[in-house]
């Protein structure tokens, strides 16, 4: 079978190649096969070769088919067998991809058509089945046969940039040949056949600033010396052409909007050379008094401009600083205040210099400009002003009201020298203890001052123009009250003195000082002595220490507080100053049974409160506090007492349980735990019995120990040892004890001893010389003791 296309009238190129593919065969195809060659002349003038087998589909078949056929069926290719005799009898049949769709086959005579228009950029190739049966048997008359139609590229996708429109920078004044962009153009079309995908770029707009190169895409300027401040924006179309640029090739076109960046390449211009600014002589120091700016048609940091003054005479007087936002040179006051009197015109040299300054271009020269700025001073009607600063005066305290303190004086600087008023300043309350002379600025007291009241006073002194009063200027005065001796010294009387019970003749009670509300000068120098009009004190007595102090020394002994327990000691102070002062004060002395601790004595009484440092509602409160919890703790105690615990635990703990009964006698002072008469009087208790767990009939217990004779007649009657046996016998066999083992425990002191008694009570008439002092130390319990002894010392010294 063959497929023929030398009758086809199609405009269109077509290329057969027949594959053969014998299925269930594995006989490859002969590298030298007889045939007849065929040549055919196609429209384009390209010659088509068809190798004719004599017999069977021998060939293998490529089918290439143009693309972009017309609406109607197009002739593709014809399908013929060596079995075909055209009678009709064979049936051409065609399967695979398009078959029957895109793809059709005239049963009879083999012609394949297409349908439909082919584009490659959505499918490159089709591989289909062809096949020869008999019409009547249908048995297949040759092998089926696989070929594939492969649709060849023309060139009708034009160049396209997928991401235009596009934005570029480029700083001013670059070099030609500075890359701006590179722009790049796809083509749909197969890049491998013909030139249909070969783009040449150009540009349509945009010289002679820039230029493209035509394989790269890449846009770079064109023009040195491009000037930003001439001309900011550009805009440039490039063309992507394919066919390598030929005519008859597609086009597509993008647009790029080109910025020039600035640089510093313009220097700061004053726009005048010149200016003049009045100032008045009232500006205020480091206020602003004017402006001045310097144009520079760069922007951002290559406009930043930095002012300053570059002669002495204005440097000296004037600052100037640059305003950020409004690139402006601020001028103010640097030091002191303008005086028209002195001074009224300036000259001032402001230069403006760029503060970020591009070394490329220094050869368009500095990027700085100067101009002059000419200051005139205008007078001004000012206030007066003092000769001083500040004053500092002083006065005696006691001084009669109308006491001169001292002076202050102002002028008016202005060149007509007006007279000036003074007046003091009625906001402040010292007001009412001065005066001034309206005139002549003299300070006078208006009342005797008291340095002990108010030793500094300060006050305000105004000063105006009299045909002006609205100009005032006030100025401090502080007044210094010196100090005179006019206070009497006084000793403190606030706390009390403590006097001990166990104080001794000539003890020294306690040390005083007096104070004294004048100055170190006239007060630091104190002399005690009792009142002359007064009789001798027999308790205490006073002794000047000529150190400023005085010792309270006890003239007796034995104070006791329950006979008296204040006594009141006046106390005459001179102090030093002249004329020499002095004050009486009276002291008043407590007695209380006293504490050593030290040389420091504290009354019993007031020891808890003085060393605790509580007031008497925080100490109610502890106290409470306190008997709350020790009730809480017996009702504690109480509770677990009342709780019964069985012996034995469970019925199944069978072993031995001891239970232990701790009591624990009363001491000396316990007279009902155990009855020693027991023991003295063993017939007596032979008829007292009665248990030991068991309190006795005290009235009972009292007639039997009464109805006997003494314990020291019964005593050597009795053998001690056999009555231990014989109580003995009575606990073994009395029913009424516990059932449990008790110890009952008799002592037995003999009389009569060799070596006698050893007590010191039985001693008479005997003293000591031991020292019994050290009974102080230990504590309130034996202070009464301490005391005993104490006095039994001075009985003996008497």
């Amino acid at each position: 079978m063959r497929i023929s296309t030398t009758t086809c009238l199609c405009p269109f190129l077509v290329c057969l190649c027949f594959i053969q593919r014998c299925y269930g065969t594995s006989h490859h195809v002969p590298t030298k096969v007889p045939s007849k060659i065929n040549q055919t002349k196609l429209a384009n003038g390209e010659t088509e070769v068809h190798h004719r087998p004599k017999r069977g589909w021998i060939w293998n078949q490529f089918f290439v088919l143009e693309e972009q056929m017309g609406p109607d069926a197009q002739y593709v290719g014809k399908l013929h067998s060596n079995s075909d005799k055209g009678d009709g009898s064979v049936r051409y049949i065609l399967s695979g991809e398009g078959a029957g769709t895109i793809f059709i086959i005239d049963e009879v005579t083999g012609d394949i058509h297409a349908t439909k228009s082919l584009d490659r950029e959505r499918k490159t190739h089709y591989v289909l089945h062809a096949q020869a049966l008999d019409r009547y048997t249908e048995e297949a008359l040759e092998p089926k046969s696989e070929f594939i139609i492969k649709v060849q590229d023309i060139n009708d996708n034009a160049p396209k940039f997928p991401d235009g429109p596009f934005v570029a920078l480029v700083p001013e004044m670059s070099d030609v040949g500075t890359s701006v962009l590179q722009v790049t153009a796809n083509d749909a079309d197969d890049p491998t056949y013909g030139n249909s995908a070969k783009i040449v770029y150009s540009i349509l707009q945009g010289q002679p600033y820039f230029s493209v190169d035509p394989k790269t895409g890449i846009i770079r300027t064109a023009l040195s010396n491009m000037d930003r401040e001439a001309r900011e924006h550009y805009t440039v179309v490039i063309q992507a052409k394919d066919m390598a640029g030929q005519v008859g090739g597609l086009s597509g076109s993008t647009t790029i909007n080109i910025t020039l960046t600035d640089v510093n390449d313009n220097p700061p211009k004053f726009p005048q050379k010149n200016y003049e600014l009045f100032v008045p002589e009232s500006a205020q120091v480091g206020k602003p008094v004017g402006k001045i700016k310097a144009n520079d048609d760069d922007l951002g940091i290559n406009a930043d401009i930095k002012y300053g003054i570059i002669n002495p005479e204005g440097a000296n007087m004037f600052s100037i600083s640059t305003d950020r936002d409004t690139r402006e040179g601020i001028i103010s006051l640097k030091k002191q205040p303008l005086n028209y009197e002195k001074k009224n015109i300036y000259t001032l040299q402001i230069e403006g210099t760029n503060t970020h300054v591009d070394t490329r271009f220094s050869y368009l020269g500095s990027f700085k400009d100067t101009a002059n700025l000419k200051i005139t001073v205008g007078d001004v009607d000012e206030a007066p002003v003092f000769s001083m600063d500040y004053y500092i005066l002083d006065v005696y305290e006691n001084s009669p009201s109308g006491t001169e303190v001292g002076a202050v004086t102002a002028r008016d600087p202005d060149s007509k020298n007006s007279p000036v008023r003074y007046y003091l300043d009625s906001k402040e309350g010292e007001v009412r203890y001065f005066r001034i002379h309206e005139s002549s600025g003299v300070i006078r007291t208006t009342q005797p001052l008291d340095r002990e009241d108010m030793a500094w006073h300060n006050i305000t002194v105004m000063a105006s123009e009299v045909d002006n009063p609205s100009l005032a200027t006030p100025v401090p005065v502080t007044i210094q009250v010196l100090d005179m001796n006019d206070n009497p010294p006084e000793i403190p009387t606030d706390e009390e003195v403590i006097v001990c019970e166990s104080s001794k003749q000539g003890q020294l009670i306690q040390t005083v000082t007096a104070v004294d509300k004048d100055d170190f000068a006239n007060g630091q120098r104190f002399s005690f002595a009792p009142p002359s009009h007064l009789p001798m004190n027999p308790n205490f007595t006073l002794k000047d220490n000529e150190d400023s102090t005085a010792s309270i020394i006890a003239r007796r002994r034995r104070f006791n507080h329950l006979t008296q327990e204040l006594y009141e000691l006046p106390i005459v102070v001179w102090d030093g100053g002249e004329p020499s002062l002095s004050g009486t004060s009276t002291l008043t002395l407590r007695v209380c049974p006293c504490q050593r601790r030290g040389r420091i004595r504290i009354c019993q009484g007031e020891a808890f409160l003085s060393s605790a440092g509580l007031s008497t509602g925080a100490l109610i409160a502890i106290l409470l506090c306190i008997v709350i919890l020790l009730a809480i703790v017996v009702l504690f105690i109480t509770l677990r007492r009342s709780k019964k615990e069985p012996l034995i635990i469970s019925e199944e703990d069978v072993r031995e349980n001891v239970v232990t009964y701790d009591d624990e006698g009363g001491g000396e002072e316990d007279t009902e735990a155990f009855d020693i008469i027991a023991l003295r009087n063993p017939a007596a208790a032979e008829e007292l019995k009665f248990r030991r767990d068991i309190r006795p009939d005290a009235r009972h217990h009292c007639s039997l120990s009464h109805g006997h004779m003494s314990p020291s007649m019964e005593l050597d009657e009795v053998d001690v040892h056999e009555f231990i046996k014989q109580r003995l016998v009575e606990a073994d066999l009395d029913t009424s004890v516990p059932p449990y083992d008790s110890l009952q425990t008799y002592a037995f002191e003999g009389q009569g001893s060799p070596t006698g008694t050893i007590s010191p009570l039985d001693s008479l008439g005997v003293q000591s010389e031991q020292e019994y002092n050290y009974l102080d130390n230990w504590g309130p319990e034996f202070q009464k003791l301490a005391e005993l002894y104490g006095e039994a010392e001075l009985d003996v010294a008497t």
